[in-house]
């Protein structure tokens, strides 16, 4: 895997990763559990149990945080996730740590399920 970066180091994710190798697609994740329950109404809470869903999906299919190549984040408020930016890089770095795949960050009007703040899409080269 390689990161590509032709304007330089950017803010929190990669321009460009290139791979070889099984691609494994993630479904958006919101912060509920394994009883499809949301964990909180708290954004950074329901944003470390998104990224936890995530790596779980990712050890089942025998890969790591390191095989992201492209993270999808939609939330419904902007503000809101600027506000809780530091507390969300940590827990960020707790799941996937200081790699930094292709990402994208979408406002959204709302999400399917009721209450949800936050649901993140992964794509993985294994």
């Amino acid at each position: 895997m390689k990161t590509i970066n032709p304007w330089g180091i950017p803010k929190g994710y990669s321009n460009g990763i290139l791979a070889e190798g099984k691609i494994l697609f993630i479904a958006g994740q919101i912060g509920w559990d394994e009883n499809e329950k949301l964990v909180s109404s708290d954004l950074v809470l329901q944003t470390k149990q998104a990224l936890s869903n995530i790596t779980t999906i990712l050890k089942e299919a025998g890969g790591t945080a390191q095989n992201l190549v492209r993270l999808t984040w939609y939330v419904v408020d902007k503000k809101e996730y600027l506000a809780n930016q530091k507390e969300i890089g940590k827990v960020y770095r707790e799941f996937i740590g200081s790699h930094y795949p292709a990402m994208s960050l979408i406002e959204v009007k709302s999400l399917l399920e009721e209450g949800a703040k936050v649901e993140i899409e992964g794509t993985a080269v294994l």
